[in-house]
């Protein structure tokens, strides 16, 4: 009777703690997407709504001017291709040349390759401000000052990107590239008809990563770019909300913060899967 009493008490307690993280998981994800709703939410609204003495959650009523007062003021379309250009151009040469490094350093042999790759994580702690004024310099003497190399280089290259993919690829069977090689694959067919493809998760969580720093980088292009031609949004945001602007309008203002972010939200949603996915599972068997 008494170890019953005990394990009902047990079983209690679980619920208890259960249910207690499934509450602190639902408050953070309100606490987390509540910034974006409101964002969205006064996008749609009057001004006079926005600064009420009642304030609303949901527009009343729901307008569109603001959408249409910064498409209309604002190049915004020129500034969406910049910033999608820079951000897919950086993330496709920063993935290959991430999973070519991170192979070679997995399954290749060479002299001192712990020491190599030791030097390309030690990049990683230095800070990204360190780098602004040597990689400025080295831009001005390869006169691309204002220009899309300028903005595309300096982020094809990581050390984060490397270390993921050789993570990745130690941690995966080599049964199958065995098999390559008996085929007849040499080490660069193997990596391209076998280990690419297989290391999809990394890849998709590897662009993904890229793609949003370089679609959220604000810091380097402010300083490398002068002409509207190739100004990123995050750039023209902030120059649309200028410390020399009397009145800002908010209403525009959320306008732009919505266009910025939805890019980055969709490629997240499309990508999220590969976060978890096993591509290798089922794909040898004993």
């Amino acid at each position: 009777m008494c170890f019953s009493c005990l394990a009902l008490k047990i079983e209690t307690v679980k619920k208890f703690f259960t249910f207690t993280g499934y509450i602190i998981i639902i408050l953070g994800a309100i606490s987390t997407i509540a910034p974006f709703l409101w964002m969205l939410f006064v996008s749609f609204m009057q001004e006079e709504q926005i600064f009420s003495q009642i304030p609303k959650i949901l527009p009343d009523p729901f307008v569109t001017d603001n959408y249409r007062h910064v498409l209309s003021s604002l190049p915004i379309s020129r500034f969406f291709f910049n910033s999608l250009f820079v951000a897919f151009i950086t993330t496709i040469f920063q993935v290959l040349f991430s999973a070519m490094a991170g192979y070679v350093f997995a399954r290749g042999k060479f002299l001192y390759k712990d020491t190599v790759f030791f030097i390309f994580l030690a990049t990683m702690m230095i800070p990204p401000q360190v780098n602004i004024i040597p990689l400025f310099f080295l831009m001005r003497e390869l006169n691309w000052i204002d220009t899309y190399q300028a903005l595309i280089a300096p982020g094809i290259f990581g050390g984060f990107g490397i270390f993921l993919m050789r993570q990745w690829y130690i941690s995966m069977s080599s049964e199958i590239e065995d098999a390559a090689r008996i085929d007849g694959c040499n080490f660069y067919q193997t990596f391209f008809k076998i280990a690419f493809p297989l290391s999809l998760p990394a890849i998709v969580t590897l662009g993904l990563f890229t793609f949003i720093t370089s679609w959220n980088n604000f810091m380097w292009p402010l300083i490398v770019t002068n002409s509207s031609e190739i100004t990123t949004l995050p750039v023209a945001l902030a120059q649309f909300k200028s410390t020399f602007r009397e009145i800002i309008s908010w209403g525009d203002l959320t306008a732009c913060s919505v266009i910025l972010s939805l890019p980055v939200i969709i490629i997240f949603l499309a990508g999220k899967k590969y976060f978890i996915a096993d591509v290798l599972n089922g794909a040898i068997k004993e």
